[in-house]
């Protein structure tokens, strides 16, 4: 029999993932602490749990993607959570990014609590990745659990990789953002030199497009910063900055030196705290083109 699922979390990317879920046959319930936020997802077939209680009763595969390591916890370990409600055998597969440490310290509470399992499996690709089904999954936990429920994931993303034991998907997605947030910090200042210089700044990815400097960041967001195209929303200042404070605070305690990734969080933090936190990563140029109020 199919699994049943139950997906919590009805952000920029769950109601993409939960709408891709349904196409491809699962049932699917979906609960979000702002109910409104579960219209996409009841309009497609998903069915919109009353609680938390209900949506665990109900589902045999429970989904996070939520905005952090505390609101996981919150959804887990609140009086009326997860674990008040699970059973033995049921798996929890969260997409969210979060600490690793954490993610390692809450999987075993929640097997000592109820016997559920838990896969940390943050994902790569964006709204679109989302939408398309083409996310990259970098997951942690027991590779047999993992096995089983691939053809879950096969739905939402181009590529599944077990990363190793539980917390290792949160690790990994920490490097992916290192990556992701030094890219697009360099490219705003990239696309405002060029300006500057009196090049066509609209023209730079599709002039490099296939060359060494490209990248899907560059071809989702370099136009856009070009053309001052900031809605909608893609993805969130606030996010980036989440998540390079988070490789910064794993890099202390690795005792690992990452200084651009350190210098990255602090210029994000510049950007957020002038009133762009909830604004799409693409309006990082106008650090260096617009005046600042």
């Amino acid at each position: 029999m199919q699994q049943r699922i139950g997906f919590i979390g009805m952000g920029l990317m769950g109601v993409p993932m939960s709408l891709r879920l349904l196409a491809a046959g699962y049932s699917v319930r979906v609960w979000n602490r702002n109910p409104g936020k579960t219209a996409a997802a009841r309009q497609a077939g998903a069915r919109v749990a009353d609680s938390v209680a209900q949506l665990v009763k109900d589902s045999d595969v429970i989904m996070l993607c939520v905005t952090d390591t505390a609101a996981v916890e919150a959804l887990v370990f609140a009086d009326d959570g997860i674990a008040a409600h699970a059973r033995a055998g049921q798996i929890l597969i969260d997409f969210s990014s979060i600490e690793p440490a954490a993610t390692r310290r809450m999987a075993e509470r929640l097997q000592s609590a109820c016997g559920m399992h838990w896969i940390d499996a943050p994902v790569s690709g964006g709204v679109a990745g989302a939408e398309q089904g083409t996310l990259a999954v970098m997951a942690g936990g027991d590779k047999e659990l993992i096995d089983s429920v691939r053809p879950i994931l096969a739905s939402l993303s181009q590529r599944v990789t077990h990363m190793g034991p539980v917390g290792a998907g949160q690790v990994t997605k920490i490097c992916n953002q290192m990556l992701v947030s030094c890219n697009v910090l360099v490219m705003a200042e990239v696309m405002a030199l060029a300006e500057k210089a009196g090049v066509d700044a609209a023209q730079i990815p599709a002039a490099l497009k296939g060359g060494f400097a490209d990248s899907v960041p560059l071809q989702l967001t370099g136009s856009r910063m070009a053309g001052r195209d900031f809605d909608p929303v893609k993805w969130h200042v606030k996010t980036l900055l989440k998540d390079l404070d988070m490789a910064n605070d794993l890099a202390r305690i690795m005792k690992s030196a990452i200084p651009m990734a350190g210098l990255g969080a602090e210029l994000m933090r510049l950007h957020a705290s002038q009133g762009n936190a909830e604004k799409d990563p693409c309006t990082l140029v106008t650090m260096y083109t617009e005046k600042q109020g």
